[in-house]
């Protein structure tokens, strides 16, 4: 049986470049992947971006009303009729933005359709709090893989800390805030509770 794997970290942990390799060693012995992203991660377009500077395009994007299970079975179809290869393998980048119905269509995609599905992301957000597709990720998954990266202090990083220049924030919307210049860092349980007095959660 196939199964839905979970591969998750902070952020600059190497998810991308981690799926993007996933990819080659697939490539490398003849076997076909697609690859997906949800269309609410709009950095490269349909890019994959892994911050070594390896890029590839997605198969497709997923709208946050698609079908992952159809969409999926309609571009298996096209690749097994154009080339006469089957799919080996979905790879889906940024997956905490599925919706937590698009996770089960991935628990089917791997059971029913006997596809494996391998799924990277983070867990929470900058509020320390779980995006609703890797919260279900960490309920349905056959396998849930750890991947690593390091806090400015040495310790191991957990939670992803937003700026706005030189300023940490804690409030706003989940996914971005329009108009800011926003950027993600990578920080253990110490430093983060540092930068922000104390409080997890939404304050």
């Amino acid at each position: 049986m196939a199964k839905l794997y979970f591969r998750f970290g902070a952020m600059n942990s190497g998810k991308s470049t981690a799926m993007l390799q996933a990819a080659y060693n697939y490539d490398e012995r003849g076997q076909t992947v697609l690859i997906a992203k949800p269309s609410i991660d709009t950095k490269g377009d349909r890019r994959i971006v892994s911050r070594l500077g390896v890029t590839r395009d997605a198969d497709f994007l997923i709208g946050p009303d698609t079908s992952l299970r159809e969409e999926f079975a309609a571009l298996r179809r096209r690749e097994l009729e154009s080339s006469g290869h089957d799919v080996s393998c979905l790879l889906i980048d940024e997956a905490q933005f599925l919706t937590p119905a698009q996770v089960d269509d991935a628990l089917r995609i791997a059971i029913l359709d006997s596809v494996p599905v391998m799924a990277y992301g983070i867990r929470s957000d900058f509020q320390t709090e779980g995006f609703p597709g890797s919260i279900r990720l960490l309920e349905v998954a056959h396998s849930l893989e750890e991947l690593k990266t390091i806090c400015r202090c040495g310790r191991k990083a957990i939670f992803n800390a937003r700026r706005i220049g030189d300023r940490y924030v804690f409030d706003g919307a989940q996914v971005a805030i329009d108009g800011e210049d926003v950027t993600y860092e990578s920080l253990c349980g110490a430093c983060y509770l540092e930068e922000s007095n104390g409080v997890l959660g939404r304050v």
